[in-house]
């Protein structure tokens, strides 16, 4: 193994892994470091891939028990077979992580499967997973090592009873009752692949509203879909104690009114945020700061620490836990080293929730444009008007645009309905270029499409909506 490259990447998750293709294409001379044994990161591995696969695993299995009928699709004996479901889900890790092997081999990246120290501004010392050590020395170290779930102080996890999402991923059995402790995105959809799967899902989350970054409208009204599918919702509710006992827990918490609650379950998801996963990697011996709290550190336009030689990108860094995020930072990192001009616009980074009915916004919310005092207009069109959505028997949500009141420039577009995920791509191509709502009016859309939504909410921010 070479121990003298252009650049050490620290991490083989989404944006080290893509930092370390685009440094290879730019023709720099690359290692990636991995404590893992297979590439991919958290994202391919354990999260978003793995998740996603459940999710529509699970989706398939809600629809063909309540919704088939509908369609004039009738069988009988149907029934879950959770082994089988969770090897497809390892199936479609394994052909993506070796799908990254693959791509290494081929921009030529040297893989090292160990965990890494930086020692000096200039050298990755990285204790190898077969046994041994190894010095690597670089120009620049990009540290992209993610983030790990943060576990609450009276409930450690012990994988088992008390688990994070990637136990959540890998129940040997559906669960009978399933307390979620945390309202966010990862919270949200691990509850519903559980509810959907036969599970009693209870979900307690501290704040008044679940989803609290995402548009509030919107958020509302996935939260009644999600009660109106089974989940148990409770808001202000403090989880302020637990005990485990064999193979069942009770979480207590308090109500807003001070009112007592226990939760006897026999699974509990911790689901209550991350933090980046910076520590043993020598950056404060080196002088570089390290938040307490979050474990992120401080980085310059140009993703360099404090140290010039060693850059930090993806959740290391301030900004959304996201996985494109990530890589769009990786790129711009490794072509601003090369001389290029790198560049991640932060006002158009996309947000999803793989629930049914998702929910995907990109922009500013109408909270924070009410705080701002930004004067905006709204549009916005139900997915009930829409013809492919009632043809799919998909007719939940809504398309809402926001728009300057004086400029008519998109601000913010937040869709709550059936493939929102796919549909906010639009949006985000539209405000990247500063677009218009009149810019997506006047573009013609198939028919029928759920994009046609789009196009009507558009056309709603001058009141003049065909089809509503």
């Amino acid at each position: 193994m070479a121990t003298q490259f252009d650049l050490i990447v620290i991490g083989a998750g989404p944006g080290g892994y893509v930092a370390a293709i685009r440094a290879a294409q730019l023709g720099m001379k690359v290692a990636c470091v991995e404590k893992s044994r297979t590439l991919g990161g958290t994202c391919l591995n354990v999260g978003c891939i793995p998740s996603k696969a459940m999710l529509d695993s699970s989706e398939l299995f809600h629809l063909s028990k309540e919704r088939f009928a509908k369609h004039g699709i009738k069988f009988d004996g149907l029934s879950l077979d959770l082994p089988a479901m969770l090897a497809r889900k390892a199936e479609v890790v394994k052909s993506l992580t070796d799908g990254v092997r693959f791509l290494f081999r081929k921009n030529k990246i040297e893989p090292v499967f160990g965990a890494g120290k930086i020692t000096a501004p200039d050298t990755v010392q990285v204790a190898l997973n077969e046994g041994g050590s190894a010095e690597l020395k670089a120009r620049n170290i990009l540290v992209a090592t993610g983030s790990e779930p943060v576990a609450l102080p009276f409930l450690p996890f012990d994988g088992r009873v008390v688990v994070d999402s990637t136990g959540a991923l890998s129940f040997n059995r559906v669960p009978e009752h399933l307390v979620v402790i945390g309202a966010g995105y990862i919270g949200l959809e691990l509850g519903s692949v559980w509810n959907r799967l036969g599970s009693k899902v209870t979900v307690l989350e501290f704040l008044p509203r679940i989803t609290p970054t995402a548009d509030q409208e919107l958020g509302e009204m996935l939260r009644r879909s999600l009660v109106k599918q089974g989940l148990e919702i409770h808001l202000e509710t403090k989880v302020t104690g637990a005990t485990v006992e064999g193979d069942r827990a009770v979480v207590k918490a308090q109500g807003k009114d001070g009112s007592e609650s226990t939760y006897p379950c026999d699974r509990v998801l911790v689901a209550v945020g991350r933090r980046a996963y910076t520590q043993g990697l020598g950056l404060a011996e080196l002088g570089i700061e390290v938040d307490a709290r979050t474990g992120r550190v401080p980085v310059d336009a140009h993703f360099r620490t404090k140290v010039p030689s060693i850059l930090a990108i993806g959740d290391a860094i301030e900004g959304p836990m996201l996985a494109h995020k990530a890589e769009d930072e990786g790129i711009a990192c490794v072509e601003l080293l090369a001389g290029k001009a790198g560049h991640v616009n932060y006002d158009t980074i996309p947000g999803v929730i793989y629930t049914w009915p998702e929910m995907a916004g990109v922009g500013q919310t109408e909270e924070q444009l009410k705080e701002s005092g930004r004067q905006y207009k709204v549009g916005k069109f139900p997915f009930l008007a829409n013809g492919r959505a009632k043809a799919m028997d998909e007719s939940e949500g809504v398309v809402k645009i926001l728009a300057d009141a004086a400029t008519d420039r998109v601000l913010g577009v937040h869709i709550l309905g059936p493939r929102a995920s796919e549909m906010i791509a639009e949006a985000v191509a539209v405000m990247e270029f500063a677009g218009s709502a009149e810019d997506i009016a006047r573009t013609c859309h198939a028919h029928p499409t759920l994009s046609e939504a789009t196009r009507e909410a558009a056309l709603a921010v001058d009141g003049r909506a065909i089809h509503s």
